[in-house]
C-alpha cells in the first residue's frame, strides 16, 4: 500500500518545500493521498488556492481540514482529530511552530505514525527523549527534516573531513539572515522572546551542520539577542549572536537575524567557514551558500513576496525546473531531504515485524544521514542551553 501523508500545518515551509516535494512523490506513483490540516480554514484556503499548483502539479490537490465554516474561526485541536482518523503506520509531516511540535509529534506516535518533523525536533532534551522512546517501542521513524544535510557540498564536506583531509575543526563562523518581510508573517505570532529566538529557528541548522560534516559534539554555548518589534508591537529576540563551544575545543560564532533587506538580491545571505589544523598543515572549508553564481535582471519585479527586479536566485535549496511532459519538475536538496526522510519511514515499514522495524531504526541512527531523535539530541541540549543564555544576558551555558 502507498503510504497517505498528513501535513499539519499549512504556513510558508509547507507552501515552499513541503506540499510540492510531496506532490512529485505522488506524481511518481511513490505515496497516496495528501491531507493538510491548519487551524484555520483560511489558510488551507489560501495554500489550495496558490497559482503554482496548477502548472507545476495539474490534476494534483490534497484534502483540506478545516474543511469548511468561518474561515478565520481557529480549531487548534483539530489536527488530533485528523490524525486519529488516519490508517495507522502512515505518515504525519509536523510543519508547526516549534512551541507546538512536541504535542503533535506525540500524537501522531501514539496514533501508530511515522512522523517527518520541520527543525529543530523540539526545545528540550526531557521531550527529544520522550519522543525517542515513544517512536522506538512502536518502531516508528522519526525523522527530522535538517535539509542541509541534504545538500551535496555539505554531504561532500562530511565525507571528506571524516577520511582526515581537513585535519581537526578549530575556528569558525557561519550566518544565516532571513529577509525583513519575514516579520509580517505567522513569524509575529510566536516567534517571540518567550517562545524563540533566531538563533534557535536559523542557527540550528549550521550547528547541526558542523557536527554532521565533523561529528564532533557541542558543549556549550552563548547567546546574545537584541530585542526588536514586529509590526504587530509583539517583541522577538529578531538578531542574535552565538559562541559555540566543542567537545575538542573548538569554537563556531553563528549570527543569526530576520532582517536582510528586502531589496537585496538573494532570498537570504548564509554562509559557513571552517578553520582546521593538520599535523602539519592548516585547512579550510568555505561554504559560500547564497551567492549561486547567477545573476538575473528581470524586465519587471517578480510578484513573490522578497522578489527584487535583480536576482541572485538559488539553484540549490529548492526550483521548479521543465523536464517536458505535464507540469513542472521540483528539483534541489530541499526535494531530496523531504523525500529521502518519507522513504526511510516506508522502508522501516516495509520491514513488518516490530522487532525487525526496530533493528532497521538502529541502523539509520547509526548511518547518521537523516537525523533522528536518537542521533542529534545535541541539538536540543544546545537550543534548551541557549534559550537560557539569551533570557540571561548571554552568559555562557555548559550542555547539561
Amino acid at each position: 500500500m502507498k503510504p497517505e501523508v498528513t501535513i499539519v500545518g499549512g504556513g510558508m515551509i509547507t507552501h515552499d518545500q513541503l506540499l510540492p516535494a510531496l506532490f512529485h512523490m505522488q506524481r511518481a506513483g511513490a505515496i497516496g493521498g495528501i491531507a493538510v490540516c491548519a487551524s484555520r480554514p483560511r489558510t488551507v484556503l489560501k495554500l489550495a488556492g496558490a497559482e503554482i499548483w496548477s502548472r507545476a502539479f495539474p490534476g494534483q490537490g490534497f484534502r483540506a481540514f478545516p474543511e469548511g465554516g468561518d474561515p478565520d474561526v481557529s480549531q487548534p485541536e483539530l489536527y488530533r482529530d485528523v490524525i486519529a482518523q488516519m490508517p495507522p503506520r502512515n505518515i504525519v509531516v509536523a510543519a508547526v511552530p516549534e512551541p507546538l511540535h512536541f504535542d503533535v509529534i506525540m500524537t501522531a506516535l501514539k496514533h501508530g505514525q511515522h512522523v517527518c518533523a520541520v527543525k529543530p525536533l523540539v526545545l528540550t532534551y526531557r521531550e527529544s527523549e520522550q519522543i525517542r522512546v515513544e517512536a522506538f517501542s512502536r518502531g516508528l521513524t522519526v525523522g527530522v527534516e535538517y535539509h542541509k544535510r541534504l545538500d551535496d557540498r555539505s554531504l561532500m564536506a562530511r565525507r571528506k573531513y571524516r577520511a582526515g583531509q581537513f585535519g581537526e575543526f578549530q575556528l569558525g563562523a557561519a550566518c544565516l539572515f532571513e529577509k525583513w518581510y519575514y516579520r509580517h508573517s505567522n513569524f509575529q505570532n510566536w516567534c517571540t522572546c518567550e517562545n524563540s529566538d533566531a538563533f534557535t529557528y536559523i542557527g540550528c541548522h549550521y550547528v547541526d551542520l558542523v557536527h554532521f560534516i565533523t561529528g564532533l559534539l557541542p558543549v556549550a554555548v552563548s547567546v546574545y539577542g537584541i530585542k526588536d518589534k514586529y509590526p504587530n508591537g509583539n517583541e522577538g529576540y529578531l538578531w542574535t549572536d552565538a559562541r559555540v563551544l566543542w567537545n575538542n575545543g573548538a569554537c563556531l560564532n553563528v549570527q543569526n537575524g530576520i532582517g536582510f533587506p528586502d531589496e537585496a538580491p538573494g532570498t537570504n545571505t548564509q554562509g559557513l567557514i571552517m578553520y582546521c589544523r593538520g599535523a602539519e598543515n592548516g585547512a579550510l572549508l568555505t561554504h559560500d551558500d547564497q551567492y549561486r553564481g547567477l545573476q538575473y535582471v528581470y524586465t519587471e519585479r517578480p510578484r513573490d513576496l522578497g522578489a527584487t527586479i535583480y536576482a541572485e536566485p538559488s539553484p540549490d535549496y529548492f526550483q521548479y525546473v521543465d523536464l517536458g511532459g505535464s507540469g513542472l519538475t521540483p528539483v534541489g536538496y530541499g526535494v531530496r531531504s523531504v523525500e529521502y526522510i518519507v522513504r526511510r519511514c516506508m522502508e522501516v515499514d516495509d520491514r513488518g515485524a516490530l522487532e525487525a522495524r526496530q533493528r532497521r531504526l538502529l541502523e539509520i541512527d547509526e548511518e547518521g544521514v537523516m537525523a533522528t531523535p536518537a542521533n542529534s539530541s545535541y541539538n536540543e541540549r544546545i537550543l534548551e542551553a541557549g534559550r537560557k543564555s539569551i533570557l540571561n544576558g548571554g552568559v555562557m551555558v555548559e550542555v547539561s
